[in-house]
């Protein structure tokens, strides 16, 4: 195989795109990789710069081909973009990072480490619950309203319409609609539980 100075890699779930230039930008490898193979391949290619756009699993494979004596830079999908000759696809977009990757002025992604990434994960979890409360406070105060029982707003104060679905005794609230409050109740509890693990960590 000749030489390979660069290479431009587009990652997907399962199928890989790789385009490869000397060091004269001069194509000298354009193939397909399932995911199971890319670790083979580029283990036993000579160390070279590899770029890839900075999306999901990026950062793995970043690493991965990292431990390989490879140097690997993490490009913004914008700035890869522009220079997309030709009508967009996996092929055109691996030639596009490999073309990005060699200018100057680009500006690179760092690569982060399972714990920076495991870090985000604990934000990101936190945000999802936060909105999955916030749409079951939404709908429980939607709920009780519809039965004339209204608190003001706030989490805090979703604890008293709790307390109502509680009271077996509150005749104001049916059966069928204890029934069907009961779960979102449970699922706000459990929610607020989670958050609070999150927050503490």
């Amino acid at each position: 195989m000749p030489e390979i100075a660069t290479i431009g890699l587009d990652i997907a779930k399962n199928v890989f795109q790789v385009h490869g230039v000397d060091r004269s930008g001069k194509i000298v490898l354009r193939r397909t990789l399932r995911r199971s193979q890319v670790p083979g391949f580029f283990k036993t290619l000579p160390p070279c710069l590899i770029g890839l756009e900075a999306c999901a699993t990026a950062h793995h494979w970043a690493r991965t081909l990292m431990a390989f004596g490879h140097d690997v830079r993490l490009i913004p999908p914008a700035y890869v973009k522009p220079h997309l000759r030709r009508q967009k696809n996996d092929a055109a977009d691996a030639a596009a990072i490999c073309e990005a990757v060699t200018r100057p002025s680009m500006r690179f992604v760092p690569v982060k480490t399972p714990q920076q990434q495991s870090t985000l994960m604990l934000h990101g979890a936190r945000d999802l619950l936060i909105g999955q409360r916030t749409a079951l406070i939404n709908a429980l105060r939607g709920h009780f309203a519809e039965l004339g029982i209204v608190v003001v707003q706030g989490a805090r104060n979703t604890r008293q319409l709790i307390a109502d679905l509680q009271d077996e005794t509150n005749q104001d609230i049916l059966p069928t609609a204890r029934m069907a409050l009961q779960p979102l109740a449970a699922m706000l509890l459990g929610i607020e539980a989670q958050i609070a693990k999150l927050d503490k960590a």
